[in-house]
């Protein structure tokens, strides 16, 4: 696992965009899944100002790690965040953006979905396998739409399940923690003062780490990276 911090989220968000930059010019293709939240938005608008034009856009093909099972219309998408402030910004080819159908049913989309990632991933260790997911944590240590009321969504072996917020009740498509410990390499990007508790007890083992899900993301042949503002490293 590496750890790595920075004095504030812009500057988080651009050592992002430089190691994306970097590990794209070593690959043909990159398999992508990414996260909603307030720090991808930020890294979004930072590779369309800085980095348009030094990135192989073609190269890439973006899924996402969870989506809430609403239209893409909707100001809670996450692809339609995505496509506000990345997508309609770059050259990018709708073939090789992946939506999350979240304005249908969850069941039968998070089959959907799972089946689609199978299809077009290769298939590793009986899984298929991303070479990057990008996570959020938020600040019940949930990751993806994994939540702490439903673990079993960690060791789950389908590639798709279907989540539930713990008070709103919205459904959610969700990543399972096996495919993400799959993956060739996991990043999170945290930031702020509110997620330093949660980060204090998930990288020191300390606290009610154990009933966190993000605890149990821990790539089995595969990197683990934590990119961390001072704020949300604080403590």
């Amino acid at each position: 696992m590496e750890i790595k911090t920075f004095k504030n989220p812009e500057a988080t968000a651009k050592a992002f965009a430089d190691y994306l930059s970097e590990i794209q010019q070593e690959v043909n293709r990159l398999n992508i899944a990414l996260s909603g939240g307030s720090t991808p938005k930020l890294l979004f608008e930072i590779l369309v100002h800085k980095y348009s034009d030094k990135i192989e856009w073609p190269k890439f093909h973006f899924y996402w790690g969870d989506e809430r099972c609403v239209p893409p219309t909707s100001g809670e998408s996450n692809y339609g965040m995505t496509h506000e402030y990345l997508f309609q910004h770059l050259d990018i080819s709708e073939e090789n953006i992946h939506r999350v159908f979240g304005e249908c049913d969850p069941d039968e989309e998070a089959v959907r979905y799972g089946k689609l990632i199978s299809e077009n991933l290769p298939p590793i260790n009986g899984l298929p396998q991303f070479d990057l997911i990008i996570l959020g944590l938020g600040e019940d240590g949930h990751t993806a739409s994994i939540f702490p009321h439903q673990m079993e969504l960690i060791t789950s072996k389908k590639v798709c399940e279907v989540a539930e917020h713990p008070t709103s009740g919205q459904k959610r498509i969700t990543l399972t923690g096996s495919v993400i410990n799959n993956a060739k390499e996991v990043c999170f990007l945290v930031t702020g003062q509110a997620k330093a508790e949660k980060v204090r007890e998930i990288l020191n083992l300390t606290g009610d780490c154990e009933h966190y899900p993000a605890s149990y993301i821990k790539p089995t042949h595969g990197e683990l990276s934590w990119f961390l503002d001072k704020a949300a490293s604080g403590k």
